[in-house]
């Protein structure tokens, strides 16, 4: 057996997300398809974490497990040439068999973008908010996520009701660069639909509906009002997957200049 790190990035716009599922259209089935394809032999392909229906990675991780060995170039050379253009593989690395991508995985880091103004050529990669927001009330707000704290009012109610709903998230982060608002937050993991919640609330926070204290009660008791106002997946990136030795800092985005604006402004 001998398995790879693959690390890629995709316009999740045409895709039912990351995890296959049967009868829609998936990252993690086309990049299968493809390394099948390639190898000549039924391979193994898992990601380090699902990305919604309409939601975009910068640099997700997935491990190949195969039996045939061949050149770290080729593979990635091989892939790309297979794979449709919304999927890109950014390098190929080989790792030891007991390697896996979500497992092996200590943090992983999103991107939120929001636009102030309406555009045509990045809908698909933010979130247009007409209303004029206080950045730094927002910025106050976000703060409050920061740190261990139970995050039930920010999950989606069809998780699984034995998963535990509290995250530890190490960085959150409010920027204003140019026309765009950007939201990143760090952590250990994160629950299903939470970032885009998140989100969600600071605008309400940046339009001067909600305050920080009610930021504050949001994760002291269950509400239904996060859920309300949940962010579209257009806005959201995975940004990056963090192992042991990794160093936290924003990922270099490719080839795209717009929306991606390195937080290293």
């Amino acid at each position: 057996m001998h398995k790879y790190k693959i690390t890629l990035e995709y316009d999740g716009t045409s895709y039912r997300g990351w995890q296959s599922q049967k009868n829609a259209r998936s990252v993690q089935d086309t990049l299968l398809h493809a390394a099948e394809k390639l190898f000549g032999e039924p391979v193994e392909i898992q990601g380090a974490g699902r990305t919604d229906a309409g939601v975009h990675a910068l640099s997700q991780v997935a491990h190949l497990g195969a039996t045939v060995a061949m050149p770290l170039r080729k593979i990635q050379e091989g892939l790309n040439d297979l794979l449709p253009s919304n999927i890109n593989i950014l390098d190929v690395e080989e790792v030891p068999v007991s390697f896996h991508a979500r497992h092996y995985a200590i943090a992983r880091s999103y991107i939120y973008i929001i636009s102030k103004h309406r555009t045509a050529f990045g809908k698909r990669y933010v979130w247009w908010v007409r209303d004029k927001l206080d950045v730094k009330k927002m910025r106050t707000a976000g703060r409050i996520f920061q740190g261990f704290h139970d995050f039930v009012s920010f999950a989606d109610k069809r998780m699984d009701k034995d998963a535990s709903t509290k995250v530890k998230l190490d960085t959150v982060e409010v920027r204003e660069v140019d026309d765009l608002i950007m939201l990143r937050v760090v952590g250990s993991h994160f629950l299903w639909k939470m970032v885009r919640r998140m989100a969600g609330i600071l605008v309400e926070v940046g339009r001067g509906n909600l305050t920080p204290q009610d930021v504050e009660a949001l994760l002291e008791l269950p509400s239904h009002l996060p859920a309300e106002h949940t962010a579209p997946p257009s806005g959201l990136f995975l940004e990056r997957v963090l192992y042991e030795g990794d160093a936290e800092k924003p990922a270099k985005p490719g080839r795209l200049s717009f929306p991606l604006v390195s937080f290293s402004r």
